[in-house]
């Protein structure tokens, strides 16, 4: 038997339209920008986008992290971590320390060279992320960040 459609299904369904699209319009526009970056970032620095994510990381703390701390805050694998952390070590622009309450641990912290190189890096960035939302109202920009984080509130109520 055939239930009768209401106009609230149909709202409903148009909601959720809405809702794929407004997700889909998101994941484009942060694929592209990521892409330019990367782009830009690799012609510029020789670097890529993972290297850049952990020096910054890295850069909002004095003392260092631990390798976990680092993953969980980058949400990836430690093994993406420590391949990219090995070749910081190498080029000098990270350092391995003790912990001092744990002989076993290792905490990675930016050297001065990876400090002044991140600053660098970062505020290029700055500008290539300006030039890519130029469209954008510094009104408008806080409202995004606004809805994204209304977003996001949402994803964390489900847990």
């Amino acid at each position: 038997m055939n239930k009768a459609v209401s106009k609230d299904d149909f709202q409903a369904a148009d909601t959720s339209r809405t809702r794929l699209r407004a997700w889909i319009h998101l994941l484009m526009l942060t694929r592209k920008i990521e892409n330019e970056v990367r782009e830009r970032l690799r012609l510029k620095y020789a670097t890529t986008l993972p290297r850049f994510d952990v020096m910054a990381a890295l850069y909002r703390t004095e003392e260092g992290m631990k390798m976990g701390e680092l993953s969980t805050a980058l949400m990836v694998s430690n093994g993406n971590v420590t391949g990219i952390v090995e070749r910081l070590v190498r080029e000098k622009l990270v350092e391995r320390v003790p912990v001092m309450d744990d002989r076993r641990a290792m905490e990675v912290r930016l050297t001065k060279l990876g400090r002044e190189n991140f600053e660098q890096m970062a505020t290029t960035h700055r500008g290539w992320i300006d030039e890519a939302l130029v469209n954008l109202s510094e009104e408008e920009c806080s409202q995004l960040i606004c809805l994204a984080d209304q977003a996001r509130q949402s994803l964390s109520h489900r847990r």
